[in-house]
């Protein structure tokens, strides 16, 4: 095997470059109103027009919020990536199995995780497993990642091309993306991805990618702290 098996249990969320601040939102309304003078906006201060950012947020007047963009390089377990892509609303460009050989990295839940679904779909609650329940999830995890990627590794040395043999690989394999999205699209992504108490419409996201959303909300509220008190002021509902 070319490579050691890796088992991790986090994911790894990086904002590579940004051209995103409360400042863009501010000239990109004041077009509507007072045209080329907007100009003059441009690396305003958006403190003192908090109001009007709030504003807009509150009445869902979303298209102001979407001149500015921010990269994140992503990686995570496809079963994440599968989620995640349903987003239609970012651009992507990810590591291809049919061009490289993909690395032993696979994803083990930890014991921090809940593992016990109680309830019924769209009205139920994860609670932690017994040490029973998380030694099983640990041991035939391993053991179900490891034989895949050596089935994966005999394939690969028989010539048989990459697109056929990744075919053998588990949905925990970890996979590397960058993504980009504007203020608006993360914001609706956030609204579905993490689960908030003071949000309008709750939300109950798998737990892998509420990991990715957090560190994206990290970055959105350092870089646009104005629009995302907004954002959480009125309720975590996108524009």
């Amino acid at each position: 095997m070319s490579e050691e098996i890796v088992f991790r249990s986090d994911v790894t969320v990086e904002l590579v470059r940004a051209s995103a601040s409360d400042a863009d939102v501010i000239f990109a309304a004041r077009v509507s109103t007072v045209g080329e003078q907007s100009l003059e906006d441009v690396g305003a201060d958006a403190g003192r027009s908090q109001g009007l950012i709030n504003y807009l947020m509150r009445e869902r007047h979303g298209s102001p919020f979407e001149h500015n963009s921010m990269t994140f390089f992503v990686q995570a377990p496809i079963f994440v990536w599968r989620e995640h892509m349903r987003h239609r609303i970012a651009s992507y460009n990810e590591e291809s199995g049919r061009y490289r050989e993909l690395r032993p990295v696979f994803y083990v839940p930890n014991r921090d995780r809940a593992v016990i679904q109680v309830g019924k779909t769209g009205a139920y609650e994860f609670l932690p497993g017994d040490e029973a329940q998380y030694g099983l999830i640990e041991k035939d995890m391993r053991a179900a990642c490891t034989q895949a990627y050596e089935a994966y590794q005999r394939m690969l040395d028989a010539g048989i091309a990459r697109e056929v043999a990744r075919m053998v690989l588990p949905v925990s394999i970890y996979s590397t993306a960058y993504v980009t999205v504007n203020a608006r699209s993360l914001m609706n992504f956030l609204s579905l991805r993490r689960k908030a108490d003071d949000s309008h419409f709750p939300s109950y996201p798998q737990r892998e990618i509420e990991m990715v959303a957090e560190r994206y909300e990290e970055e959105f509220e350092r870089l646009m702290p104005l629009t995302h008190a907004a954002f959480v002021a009125n309720g975590r509902v996108a524009p």
